[in-house]
């Protein structure tokens, strides 16, 4: 699974069949991708094990009619079975993000190979500590959020205890800094926010209404990729 160019987590799309108003997931990532999206999860709480393995092969040969398949980089959430039953039928998946309470990157690490993608959520409490702390050799990036509340994730930023924690941009600030791997960050993020995260230093900025509920998808995405460019 060797890559032609390295990873590039600036414009990501996470997209599951509840969030796209009805339409393919894969006509949404094909525009997405088109329209300059680098990095794309297919994440799904409703959809089967096969539901999953299918969307997979079609968001793949939606990047691959896009001619992006080694640039723009295709992740599962949280499902290691899906990333290995359709790397079995030869869909080109790179890598996984998992969370705090999924499998391991380890363990993912040993499964998929060195040449995996594998991100990882930050803790929605105590989030710098936690990344001083955590051993990063088997991960390729952190997802950190949410910047905003937001309905695509109710349960994003929510703590053991109940309260609701968002980030602020001298936190992501901060996290930039010391985070020894890239930094993507997301939850409720609109096209007003990318210069503030642009200048908190972080890598790139995750979405899921913003481009796949949104009445013109590729419109949406065009603005968030050409914003994010310029700034």
């Amino acid at each position: 699974m060797k890559r032609e160019n390295a990873l590039d987590i600036s414009s990501y799309l996470i997209v599951g069949p509840e969030n796209t108003q009805g339409r393919p997931v894969a006509d949404i990532v094909r525009m997405a991708v088109e329209q300059g999206f680098t990095c794309v999860q297919i994440r799904s709480k409703v959809a089967s094990a096969r539901e999953l393995i299918g969307l997979c092969g079609k968001a793949a040969e939606a990047i691959a009619s896009a001619g992006k398949s080694n640039s723009v980089t295709l992740l599962v959430n949280d499902r290691l079975d899906v990333v290995l039953a359709a790397r079995s039928q030869g869909i080109k998946v790179d890598g996984i993000h998992v969370g705090q309470q999924d499998v391991p990157p380890d363990i993912c690490r040993k499964y998929l190979g060195e040449d995996a993608i594998i991100g990882l959520s930050a803790r929605t409490n105590e989030l710098l500590d936690f990344v001083r702390q955590f051993d990063t050799q088997d991960i390729d990036y952190f997802g950190a959020g949410p910047l905003h509340p937001t309905a695509s994730k109710p349960d994003a930023g929510v703590a053991a205890d109940g309260s609701r924690h968002t980030r602020t941009i001298a936190e992501l600030t901060e996290l930039h800094r010391i985070s020894p791997v890239p930094v993507v960050v997301g939850g409720g993020v609109k096209a007003a926010d990318l210069p503030a995260l642009k200048a908190a230093g972080v890598d790139g900025f995750f979405v899921i209404s913003a481009v796949a509920g949104a009445d013109n998808p590729a419109a949406a995405a065009r603005e968030l990729t050409e914003l994010w460019k310029r700034l």
